[in-house]
Parts: C-alpha cells; sequence; structure tokens
C-alpha cells in the first residue's frame, strides 16, 4: 500500500475495464491464456492502497504480472478508497466474466462474502482473509512467524532499548504481527519497552514520518514499520535520525539500505500462481489457503549489509526458530489459527 496520485472515479472505472490481451503457449503447446471452460482467463487485482508503494499493494501487483508473464492472463488492476467501491467493482468484474478476482486485504473480506455467490463462474480471493465459498478463498499470511524472528533482530540491535512499532491501521492481521514481533524482542532482550503507534490510514508519507520522529524523540532506535506508503515516511525520518527500521510485505532493505536492517517479505507471485493455476484448470476449491515460513511465502530478509553487525547468536537463534516453525514445534502465538475451521462463510 504506498505512493501514487489518487484516481477519480472515472478513471478508476476506466482503468478497471481496460486490459491488455496476452497471449501465450505453455510448455506443451496449448493456448495458455485459456481457461478449464474454453473461454479467455482474465485477473484482476483490487488495491485499497498505490501499486508504488514498494510493498503491499506493489507486492500483490508483481503477482499479478507473475500470472500475466508466465500464463499468458489478461489483466487489470483498480485502486478502490471505500468499501462500496470494494463491493461495485467485484461485481463488475464478476458481471464482465473474470476468471480471477483479487482483493489484497483484510478489508475486503464483507464484500467478497456478499458478491462472490452472485457470480459463481468468477472466483474470487481475499489476500489476509478467512471467507470461503465454492468460489471463494482467503489467503492466510503467517506475517507473525517472520515478524517474530523480526522482533528478535531488533531486541539484539537496540542500544537504548526503546523499540517502536508504526502500522497504517490497528486490523487484525497487523495486531497479530505486532504482538509476535514484540514477544520476539523480549525472548532476546527482556529489557526491551515497546512502542505502539497507528496512523489512521496507509497513504500519508508525512503522518508516518512525525509519527517515527515522535517516537525518536522518545529514544526509539530501530522500529517496524508496516504502513504501507505511508512507511516510506518512517523510513526517511530513520535515515534522518541514524536509526535503525525492518521493513514489512517485500523487500524493502534497497529503499534505505544504510539504516534498514532487514524486511519481513511476502511472496505474492509465489502465492498468486498456484491459485491461478487452479482455477485455469478448473480445479478450484474454496478454503482457506495459509502461506507460511515452512512455504516458503513468509520469510525474514537480511539486508547484507547489517550481516556483520548482527551477533552470531542471534542469526543461529533466528535459524533455529525458522527449523522449529518448519516442524511444527514453535508457534509465535499462543491464539494462532489456521485453517478452514476459522472461516467466515460466504451464504449463497
Amino acid at each position: 500500500m504506498f505512493l501514487a496520485a489518487v484516481r477519480t472515479t472515472t478513471l478508476v472505472f476506466a482503468a478497471a475495464f481496460s486490459f491488455a490481451a496476452c497471449s501465450g503457449k505453455d510448455r506443451n503447446g496449448a493456448d495458455s491464456t485459456k481457461s478449464a471452460t474454453g473461454a479467455p482467463m482474465r485477473v484482476a487485482l483490487l488495491t485499497s492502497g498505490t501499486i508504488s508503494d514498494q510493498g503491499w499493494n506493489s507486492g500483490a501487483y508483481a503477482g499479478l504480472l507473475a500470472l500475466r508473464d508466465s500464463l499468458g492472463a489478461q489483466i487489470s488492476n483498480i485502486e478502490t478508497k471505500t468499501p462500496a467501491e470494494y463491493e461495485e467493482n467485484f461485481r463488475q468484474y464478476g458481471a464482465q466474466g473474470y476468471s480471477l478476482v483479487f482483493g489484497n486485504g483484510f478489508e475486503y473480506q464483507d464484500a467478497a462474502v456478499r458478491i462472490a455467490p452472485q457470480f459463481p463462474k468468477t472466483v474470487y480471493i481475499v489476500t489476509s482473509g478467512r471467507v470461503v465459498a465454492p468460489n471463494l478463498a482467503g489467503v492466510g499470511f503467517a506475517f507473525d512467524q517472520a515478524s517474530y524472528q523480526a522482533g528478535m533482530l531488533a531486541g539484539a540491535m537496540t542500544k537504548t532499548n526503546i523499540i517502536g512499532m508504526i502500522a497504517g491501521q490497528e486490523m487484525p492481521p497487523v495486531k497479530a504481527a505486532f504482538v509476535a514481533f514484540e514477544r520476539g524482542v523480549k525472548a532476546v532482550n527482556p529489557k526491551v519497552r515497546v512502542l505502539t503507534a497507528y496512523i489512521g490510514n496507509w497513504d500519508d508519507v508525512s503522518a508516518g514520518k512525525e509519527l517515527a520522529l515522535s517516537q525518536i524523540a522518545q529514544g526509539v532506535d530501530v522500529i517496524f514499520q508496516n504502513a504501507d506508503a505511508a512507511g516510506l515516511g518512517v523510513f526517511q525520518a530513520a535515515k534522518e535520525k541514524k536509526i535503525l527500521a525492518l521493513g514489512a510485505n517485500a523487500n524493502q532493505n534497497h529503499i534505505a539500505p544504510d539504516v534498514i536492517v532487514a524486511s519481513v517479505v511476502i511472496d505474492f507471485p509465489k502465492t498468486m500462481l498456484p491459485i491461478a493455476r487452479e482455477v485455469q484448470a478448473g480445479t478450484f476449491k474454496g478454503r482457506v489457503i495459509y502461506m507460511d515460513v515452512a512455504s516458503n511465502v513468509v520469510r525474514l530478509e537480511v539486508n547484507p549489509a547489517f550481516s556483520s553487525r548482527i551477533p552470531p547468536a542471534i542469526t543461529a537463534a533466528i535459524d533455529s526458530v525458522a527449523k522449529s516453525i518448519n516442524a511444527g514445534t514453535f508457534h509465535t502465538l499462543d491464539d494462532i489459527a489456521k485453517g478452514p475451521d476459522t472461516a467466515v462463510k460466504a451464504k449463497p
């Protein structure tokens, strides 16, 4: 969720239904633009922020481009701002006969539950969601797992023993990641005090910077941000005040390589491609799709520039946690929930 001009309603609808056709052949010579029904495969992505945010939404857009490049899908992307726009654009894409529509974020769940049953031939996916219907799936990311590891890293790197967390809005997936991050911090450094702040939106770079400066004034010397476009402001503050930061949702290490120690990454192409292939083959089934550290979709990526500054014991401890997570013997949250038993089911 990052930096770009807000589009007007007219431009939004023009963008929604203008798309470039791409043709392609799979390795067996079959026309990869065709779904199991023989119709062209068209895929849409709704984002609640700009795709130039270098994080959450740009990651999802990279996944959309992967579907175009790997499967020859025709693609469309639209930025939506309100629940009414979520629902209207889900409906419009269904009416246009799109094969697959992604709503990129927890906030799209209610709209998907209402609209998916009306268009049974269109598959709807909500990332960070747990909604289920025959043509609807939620993708749950175990962001807490890699966030715990990031917390361990932050706990080892702080000198003031005061660490900050800044997010765009207070949503359940964000809160869960922050809880896990703080637990990771205190697992290696129980003396640390953690400050938490929410900007109130995902787009305001200036507000992100001001909140970060406020935390830095209170002694914070490491900040974990999950604020999409607004997070760019957090990085600006970190650079100006020469403190450390941690990125989220994409590998953001390159944005401010002198201050970003590591990023908690979600690999959207690796998430979206298998789903699209199911839809293309006609084998898709609605369920909660769980992506975690074991699948390598969610992972902590350390900035190589900081590798020599991280205590070897902490690197070993982080690796040990990863192995335990993969083995299913370590849970970052006591109340971690996954799988269809936690799904919200859509009514036909």
